[in-house]
């Protein structure tokens, strides 16, 4: 079947300035006269002056009485002036028109009442003394607010009371949105997909970040792959909008049609940018003039997309200053290596542990949505860049707020699904604090706290010769390292197996079996490497196992992996078979700690962390996911003598 063609790829930057130069502001964008009261955050197409002053009037500024200043002259304390009533004042309340030929105010507080029409002054009045004059604020016809002002809340109180009721304001921007593929259901729907079937999420989140931008998103339901009826589609839609934005399809498939549909409506100018993720990114004019865009279907990808393409173009098209992302310099907690020639974009975690800012990467893949959701943070490495090493001081874009930052907890090394509960417990409390966790097994848990990286680390590693957890391994990797090892839970590991068991699994000598398909956790995982420990002592090669080279880094991903028939059996924690209601055969009782430095020991997240674990409400909701015994939880650890 026939293929796109990728057009010469070219850098952000080159896309906009391409795309720029082609388009007019004025086709795309008209105006309309609204209410001021409605206009807040739009933006003024013409300038507007001021109908009336402010105030319109002479008014009082205090409570007391107005006076003509003159005859206050010589008043002092021990000599006061008497005062007559509509003669020499005329008392007034703050905001009271200023009577005729009176210049000043004195406060009720200065005033002495000598009888109901006699008072006494002490202190002389200077001309327009707490007077609000005429136009003290706005003069009638005066420049209010010049075109191209965006109106705040403020604003609205100031044009109201220059008399301004309506304004002229530029078009809010209307961008459609049409989710393309057979594949893809209408999650307004409700959908239960079957295989192959996925639920349409992008566009939701599309018109999310759209609202952020201040634009009016028009979604259409998804629209099959269909060349006839996606033209048909966005023709309409595209006489509705100032933008329409296609989704999915952009790629170089045989069903990706999102190209031909933007060549049947108008120009592709741009059709894959060096970035990734993003590639497949398209840019186009209609025949109208209008901006259409091609959003990959990967939701990683669509959002690159329309952050680095489609918000840029809103902001210039509006005539709009487009403030840059807040950067903050951080740590990277492992190397970064990217491929020369491709703007690369990262999802990191970022935390602040001993006094600096740390980054931890998540998993590069496009369709990792979550990663969208977990990321706090932002790294770009640029096309003349072969990446970052580990240890590096790197800019990172600020994806949550600071505060949220400044507060995190990062724990980093073996992965228990405590930690998840855990999580929950610390962002219920008054003052709620967030736990950013990485799963690199629990070597890489006792390294993160060498090198700072961590609050605390998540370990269960075994060793035969002492029969001890954790201990031997600290003092070989952290010897000079002053640390505590607290007790989160004693945890059942064992073969996680489909439910009924239909392949009989029943030892670990049942892994060599030619029927039997086995999933593995990665390299320095505490599971894998007390896997290692059994198949040494039973003399099993892992050569001899199928699936020992296939990993993952969570017990929840080894279970999936049994759930869904991609492996018979895994190794892995009771709690995550109980949770995808899988079987489970139970081989050992194993002890899993938090590393923490002693020296942030009475740290208040900490704290809070060890209140939690040692709370009863916390053991009951740990010991009903199955499997747990807490019976040491929240206690300090001491190694074997």
């Amino acid at each position: 079947m026939e293929r796109n063609i990728y057009l010469s790829m070219v850098s952000i930057e080159d896309a906009l300035e391409k795309i720029k130069s082609l388009l007019s502001k004025k086709n795309i964008l008209g105006t309309e006269v609204i209410l001021t009261d409605k206009a807040l955050y739009r933006v003024l197409s013409r300038p507007v002056f001021a109908r009336y002053s402010s105030p319109t009037f002479h008014a009082a500024a205090m409570d007391g009485i107005a006076v003509h200043s003159n005859n206050t002259f010589g008043a002092r304390e021990g000599n006061p002036k008497i005062l007559i009533r509509d003669r020499d004042f005329i008392e007034i309340n703050t905001g009271n028109p200023l009577p005729e030929g009176f210049d000043a105010v004195i406060m009720i507080e200065d005033v002495v009442f000598l009888d109901e029409n006699t008072v006494s002054i002490e202190k002389p009045a200077f001309p327009w003394q707490h007077v609000r004059r005429i136009g003290e604020d706005i003069v009638a016809t005066e420049l209010i607010f010049p075109a191209g002002h965006k109106i705040s809340p403020y604003d609205l109180g100031t044009l109201l009371s220059a008399g301004i009721f309506e304004v002229e304001v530029r078009e809010k921007l209307k961008v459609g949105i049409v989710p393309t593929g057979d594949e893809v259901l209408d999650f307004t729907l409700k959908p239960n997909p079957k295989a192959g079937e996925v639920i349409e999420s992008n566009s939701q989140v599309l018109a999310s970040l759209l609202e952020d931008w201040d634009c009016e998103p028009v979604r259409i339901p998804p629209v099959g792959d269909d060349f006839d009826l996606l033209v048909k589609k966005t023709q309409a839609l595209l006489e509705e909008v100032h933008i329409l934005v296609i989704g999915a399809g952009s790629s170089a498939g045989s069903k990706d049609f999102t190209k031909k549909v933007m060549q049947a409506l108008g120009e592709v100018v741009v059709h894959g940018i060096k970035a990734m993720p993003g590639k497949p990114s398209l840019l186009g004019i209609s025949r109208e003039g209008k901006l259409i865009v091609g959003a990959p279907g990967y939701p990683v990808s669509a959002v690159i997309c329309f952050e680095y393409l489609l918000r840029p173009l809103i902001y210039w098209l509006r005539g709009e200053n487009l403030d840059d992302f807040e950067t903050i310099n951080t740590v990277l907690t492992r190397p970064l290596p990217s491929k020369l020639g491709m703007r690369e974009f990262i999802r990191v975690g970022i935390g602040k542990v001993g006094g600096r800012y740390v980054s931890i990467p998540l998993p590069r893949g496009a369709g990792m949505i979550t990663t969208l959701s977990r990321a706090t943070g932002l790294i770009s490495i640029d096309e003349n860049s072969e990446g970052f090493s580990e240890g590096e001081v790197v800019s990172t874009r600020v994806l949550r707020p600071k505060r949220e930052i400044e507060s995190a907890l990062v724990v980093i090394g073996s992965h228990d699904n405590l930690l998840d509960l855990l999580k929950n417990e610390l962002m219920s409390l008054s003052e709620p604090v967030f736990l950013f966790s990485a799963h690199v097994g629990s070597l890489g848990g006792l390294k993160a706290i060498k090198n700072k990286y961590a609050h605390f680390a998540g370990t269960h590693l075994f060793d035969p010769a002492t029969e001890d957890y954790n201990f031997p391994f600290i003092e070989k990797i952290l010897p000079e390292e002053d640390t505590v090892l607290v007790n989160l839970a004693i945890r059942k590991q064992g073969l996680i197996v489909a439910k009924g068991n239909p392949k009989n699994i029943r030892t670990l000598e049942d892994l060599v079996r030619d029927d039997v398909v086995f999933i593995n956790r990665q390299r320095g995982a505490g599971t894998r490497i007390l896997l290692d420990y059994y198949l040494n002592k039973l003399k099993i090669k892992p050569t001899q196992i199928k699936g020992y080279d296939q990993e993952e880094f969570t017990h929840m991903a080894v279970a999936v992996n049994v759930l869904t028939g991609t492996a018979d059996c895994g190794l892995g924690i009771m709690a995550a078979a109980k949770a995808l209601n899988l079987d489970f055969i139970p081989l050992v009782d194993e002890r899993y700690d938090l590393l923490i430095r002693r020296e942030t020991l009475n740290e208040p997240a900490i704290q809070k962390v060890l209140e939690i674990i040692s709370s009863v409400t916390f053991r009951q909701k740990a010991e009903s996911l199955g499997g747990y015994d807490l019976k040491f939880s929240g206690e300090i650890m001491q190694p074997k003598k």
